[in-house]
C-alpha cells in the first residue's frame, strides 16, 4: 500500500520523469543497429560459421554477390567491372578479363565454361566484398553497384537480399505500429465503457514501448524480427494490464468518495493480479532464449523486458495520467457494448457435454494439422519476400538464365596437391545437381602450371592458407535435394581434405534447419513446464495446471492446423514464436475464469454455480483481451509484405480468437467434469466437492439475484 499512496503522491513527477526518459528513448532506438541477416543467429561452433568467418579472417573475402550484366558489350562490361573494384569494400571482382585480356575473343574459353558465364545477351561476374555478408558497409555496396551500373544491371547474393530486406523494413514498421494501434483504439472504444481511456492507455503503453526499444540499445543490436514485432505484441500482451487497473479504479470510486484513495486502492489490486498474470508472458518469452539459433534469445529479452515495463507503465504512468485526466474520463463515460452474459452463460453450462464431444472430437484432427504445419515450414527468405523485390528479380534470372540456384563456396587447404584439387572437382561436378565447379585448376587448366601465373589471378582464388572454389547448383537453398547434395559434397571434401570447409547460404541454412528442428521441440517443454509450475504455484493445485494447459494447447494446435488444412507453408520461426507466445499471452485467460471459479467453490456454492458465475464474470475481460490481441496483430498481418512479420501476426490474431473461444465453451466443460478431482488435488477446496444438490441443482430466486449482483 505504500507504493501505491506513493505513486498517487507523486503522479506528476512520475509523468515528469516518463516524459523525460522519452528523450535518450528515442536516441537509444536510432542508435540500435537492426540485424537483417538470419544466418548471423547460428552458434559459432558450427562448421558453416567458423569457414565464414575464415573466409573474411584469412582471405579476406566476406559478402559474394553474382552479377548480372544485360546487353552490354565486352568492353563496357570490362569498365563496368572497373567501377565495381573501386566501390568500397569491394575486395575483388572475377569475370573473363581477370584470366585473359578482353582483346582475346571469349570464344577460346572451353565451351561449357563460356556457357556458364554467358548468354546470347547477359554475361555474370562474381564479386567479393572485404566485409561481411550483412554489416551496414556491405549493403552500402550494394546500393553503389546497383547506382553505378542501372537497370542493366542485377545483383544477386545473401547481401543483396538483406539490403533489399532493410529497405522494405524500414518503410512498412512505422506504418505496422499505426495500424495496430488504429485498430486497438477501434477495439478498446467498442468494448470499453470510455470514449477516451483508450488514448490514455495508449499513451501509458506507447511510453513503455519507446522505453523498451530504447534500452536495446545495451544489447548492441537486435533482429528485423524483433523490430517489426516488439511494438505491436508489446502493444496486445500488456494492454489487458491497463484495462484491469481502469476497472478496478471504477469499482473502487463506488466505494470511495476520494478519487486518490481509489486510486491507491486499485494500483494495491493491480500489482497483486497483474504480477501473477504477467509471469506465464513472461516465461513464455523466456522459453524462446533456450533456443541454440539464437534470434529467440533476441525476441524473448526484448518482449520479456516489454512485458515487465508494461507492468511497471501500468502501475505508475497508467495511474497517473488517469489521475491527471479524471474528470474529462468521467464526463466521457458510456455503457459497455458487452452486453449481459447471465443467459449466454446459463447455456453454456447447461449443455457443458456436447462441448466436451466437440473438445475430444477436435483433437485428432488438430493434432494431425499441428504436426502437419511444422513438417511444412520454410527456410528460404526468398519465399517471403515480394516478388517485385530487386534481389528476388536478380535471383529469378540467375536462376532462369544460368540454371544457378545457389552457389556453394569450399575452402580447401592451399597446400593440397593440385591434381587432388582437380580430382575433388571431378567427383564434385558428377553429384546430382552441381553446374559445376570454378578454382584455379578449373580456369586455368591442367597445362598451365599456377607456379607462371601472375599474383593478381592466384590472389583471387588462394591465399597462404586456404584456396577457394565455387560450387553451382541447380538446387534450391533449403531445398530436400540442396540439403541432400550438401551432404555428398562434404562426404566427397573430407575425402580430400578432412578440415576443408563447405560454406555458403545454402549449407548456413541446412545448419538452421537441424538447429531449429531441435528448438522448437526444447522450447515447447521449457514453457510447457514453465506455465505448469507457475500455474500450479498460483492456482495451488495439482491438476489445473493439466487442465489449462491442455485447453490453451489445443487452441495452439487448431491454429497451426488451420495453416496445413488452408495449403499455407509457414516460415520456420512462426511455429516456435507461436507455441510459446500464444502460450504465454493467453493462457491468462483461462487463470482468470479459474481463479473465480476456485473462490465460488471456496464459498460454498455449488459446481454448475460457480462454473456459472466464473463464467459471467471473466466473459468481458476475455474478450476485451482476445478482441485487443486480435486487433493489434490482424492488420499488421494483412498489410505486411515480408512473409515472415505477416504469418506471425495471422497466427497471433487467430490464436487469440481461438484461444478465447476455447476458455469460453471448453474449459467450463472440462471444470465442471474434473470438479471432483480438483477439490481433491487443490489446497482448500479438499471439503467442497460434496456440495449438496450438485448433481440436480437449481437456482433459488436469491442465488439468482447474487449472480445478477456478481456480474455487474
Amino acid at each position: 500500500m505504500h507504493f501505491s499512496k506513493a505513486v498517487v503522491k507523486y503522479r506528476i513527477p512520475i509523468l515528469i520523469a516518463a516524459l523525460v526518459l522519452m528523450i535518450p528513448s528515442i536516441f537509444g532506438i536510432a542508435a540500435t543497429r537492426v540485424n537483417y541477416d538470419m544466418l548471423t543467429y547460428l552458434p559459432e561452433d558450427m562448421e558453416t560459421v567458423i569457414g565464414q568467418n575464415e573466409l573474411l579472417k584469412d582471405f579476406g573475402k566476406g559478402a559474394f554477390s553474382f552479377i548480372i550484366v544485360e546487353d552490354m558489350s565486352s568492353k563496357d562490361v570490362a569498365e563496368l567491372k572497373e567501377k565495381i573494384e573501386q566501390v568500397d569494400h569491394v575486395e575483388s571482382v572475377l569475370w573473363y578479363d581477370s584470366v585473359a585480356d578482353i582483346s582475346i575473343p571469349m570464344e577460346i574459353l572451353p565451351d561449357k565454361l563460356y556457357k556458364e558465364f554467358n548468354t546470347e545477351n547477359s554475361t555474370m561476374m562474381a564479386v567479393f566484398f572485404d566485409t561481411s555478408t550483412s554489416s551496414d558497409v556491405t549493403m552500402d555496396a550494394i546500393r553503389e553497384i546497383r547506382s553505378i551500373a542501372g537497370e542493366q544491371c542485377f545483383v544477386s547474393g545473401l547481401s543483396a537480399l538483406v539490403t533489399d530486406l532493410k529497405d522494405l523494413c524500414e518503410k512498412e514498421e512505422p506504418i505496422y505500429v499505426g495500424i495496430a494501434v488504429l485498430l486497438a483504439c477501434v477495439a478498446m472504444l467498442f468494448f470499453l465503457d470510455s470514449w477516451l481511456i483508450p488514448f490514455v492507455f495508449l499513451a501509458s503503453i506507447g511510453m513503455m514501448i519507446l522505453l523498451n526499444l530504447g534500452t536495446n540499445y545495451f544489447m548492441g543490436e537486435i533482429s528485423y524480427i524483433t523490430k517489426a514485432l516488439s511494438a505491436v505484441l508489446q502493444l496486445a500482451v500488456t494492454m489487458d494490464y491497463s484495462i484491469f487497473l481502469w476497472h478496478s479504479y471504477n469499482e473502487q470510486l463506488t466505494r470511495n468518495d476520494d478519487n486518490k484513495e481509489a486510486m491507491a486502492v486499485a494500483i494495491k489490486e493491480t500489482l497483486t493480479s497483474v504480477v501473477g498474470s504477467s509471469i506465464t508472458t513472461v516465461a513464455g518469452f523466456i522459453a524462446l532464449c533456450f533456443m541454440s539459433f539464437t534470434m529467440g534469445r533476441d525476441l524473448g529479452i526484448v518482449m520479456a523486458k516489454g512485458v515487465l515495463l508494461g507492468v511497471l507503465g501500468c502501475v505508475t504512468v497508467l495511474p497517473a495520467l488517469i489521475l491527471v485526466l479524471d474528470k474529462p474520463l468521467q464526463k466521457t463515460k458510456h455503457k459497455s457494448l458487452i452486453p449481459n452474459m447471465n443467459r449466454f452463460t446459463k447455456g453454456v453450462v447447461r449443455i457443458f457435454p456436447v462441448f466436451l464431444i466437440i473438445f475430444v472430437m477436435l483433437i485428432p484432427p488438430a493434432y494431425y494439422g499441428y504436426t502437419k504445419a511444422n513438417d511444412e515450414v520454410y527456410y528460404d527468405l526468398t519465399q517471403s519476400l515480394p516478388e517485385d523485390l530487386d534481389y528476388v528479380i536478380a535471383n529469378n534470372k540467375l536462376s532462369k538464365d544460368f540454371d544457378i540456384a545457389s552457389t556453394h563456396m569450399l575452402l580447401v587447404d592451399s597446400k593440397l596437391p593440385s591434381k587432388s584439387v582437380r580430382s575433388m572437382i571431378n567427383e564434385m561436378e558428377q553429384v546430382d545437381g552441381i553446374k559445376y565447379v570454378i578454382g584455379l585448376e578449373s580456369v586455368v587448366g591442367s597445362r598451365v602450371p599456377e607456379e607462371i601465373l601472375p599474383e593478381s589471378i592466384t590472389n583471387l582464388l588462394k591465399s597462404d592458407k586456404w584456396e577457394l572454389l565455387l560450387i553451382n547448383s541447380e538446387y534450391k537453398v533449403a531445398s530436400d535435394n540442396a540439403n541432400s547434395q550438401i551432404n555428398t559434397l562434404n562426404t566427397i571434401l573430407k575425402k580430400y581434405d578432412e578440415k576443408g570447409m563447405l560454406i555458403g547460404e545454402a549449407p548456413c541454412m541446412k545448419d538452421m534447419i537441424d538447429t531449429t528442428s531441435h528448438d522448437f521441440q526444447v522450447v515447447n517443454i521449457i514453457s510447457i513446464l514453465a506455465i505448469f509450475v507457475i500455474i500450479a504455484l498460483v492456482e495451488k493445485s495439482i491438476s489445473l495446471p493439466f487442465i489449462l494447459i491442455s485447453v490453451i494447447e489445443l487452441s495452439i494446435f487448431i491454429n497451426l492446423a488451420f495453416s496445413h488444412f488452408l495449403g499455407q507453408s509457414l516460415p520456420f520461426i512462426a511455429p516456435i514464436c507461436i507455441s510459446t507466445i500464444q502460450l504465454g499471452a493467453t493462457v491468462d485467460y483461462a487463470i482468470l475464469m479459474t481463479t473465480r471459479y476456485k473462490k465460488e467453490r471456496i464459498r460454498g456454492n455449488g459446481k454448475k454455480d460457480s462454473v456459472r458465475t466464473a463464467l459471467s464474470t471473466s466473459i468481458p475481460s476475455i474478450i476485451v483481451s482476445g478482441m485487443g490481441l486480435f486487433a493489434a496483430t490482424f492488420g499488421v498481418a494483412l498489410y505486411a509484405d515480408i512473409d515472415m512479420i505477416a504469418s506471425i501476426c495471422m497466427l497471433l490474431a487467430r490464436g487469440a480468437i481461438i484461444s478465447m473461444l476455447s476458455v469460453i465453451f471448453i474449459l467450463p466443460a472440462l471444470l465442471l467434469l474434473c470438479d471432483k478431482l480438483i477439490c481433491v488435488t487443490t489446497l482448500g477446496m479438499k471439503n467442497k466437492n460434496h456440495f449438496p444438490g450438485d448433481s440436480a441443482h437449481t437456482e433459488t430466486p436469491l442465488e439468482s439475484e447474487k449472480l445478477e449482483v456478481l456480474t455487474k
